[in-house]
């Protein structure tokens, strides 16, 4: 399966959750999509829920099917909790750390922001965006126009928006560093990652 690049909305309701930024649809229309969400009251299996959690990640993150499988894999050969291995390695993906540190309004737009070139890591432009960022790494705006204007434009979108513990990120001078590998308790999926990972051992 591909990378989902269809109405975000539709999704957000399917799952009765703001996995891509919230719209008004969903407020409009509180029930799932397709001419019978109104009256859909269809009761899941187990085999239902484990899926409906890691398609949730999986459009939350934009990976493809194949990108979420083996990342999963990588998790289950570390040492430790499988589904906690597994959020960290997703949330050290650069389009990821590039997002979180309020580059981009959204991770799909993060991912169009790395793959156009604009970020250096440690001095070098790094322009793939499932590159894996390692704690101490430096993340920067190259020293272009073109993409200095649009992260300032982005900053100025999402300077509200909180930067997370294990990040820090100067904004006058757009460097950021990931300073660590965030804990399982810091980080705000709604989702169950246990789930995932029984529905994978399955």
């Amino acid at each position: 399966m591909s990378r989902y690049t269809g109405p975000t909305a539709r999704i957000n309701r399917k799952y009765n959750q703001a996995i891509f930024p919230s719209s008004k649809a969903t407020e409009r229309k509180p029930y799932p999509p397709g001419i019978h969400g109104p009256r859909l009251r269809r009761k899941l299996s187990e085999y239902s829920i484990g899926l409906n959690e890691k398609q949730k990640l999986r459009f939350m993150y934009g990976l493809t099917e194949k990108q979420f499988r083996l990342t999963f894999k990588k998790a289950k050969i570390q040492p430790g909790v499988t589904g906690d291995n597994f959020i960290k390695l997703l949330e050290s993906r650069l389009d990821n750390v590039v997002y979180r540190l309020g580059l981009s309004k959204t991770r799909r737009g993060s991912r169009q922001f790395v793959g156009h070139g604009h970020i250096l890591v440690n001095k070098i432009k790094v322009d793939i965006p499932s590159y894996v960022v390692q704690p101490g790494d430096i993340i920067e705006i190259r020293d272009r126009t073109s993409s200095k204007q649009l992260a300032t434009a982005n900053l100025e979108d999402t300077q509200y928006r909180p930067v997370m513990p294990w990040l820090e990120m100067n904004a006058e001078s757009m460097q950021g560093s990931f300073v660590r590998l965030p804990e399982a308790d810091e980080v705000e999926t709604g989702v169950n990652a246990q789930l995932i990972v029984e529905f994978y051992s399955r």
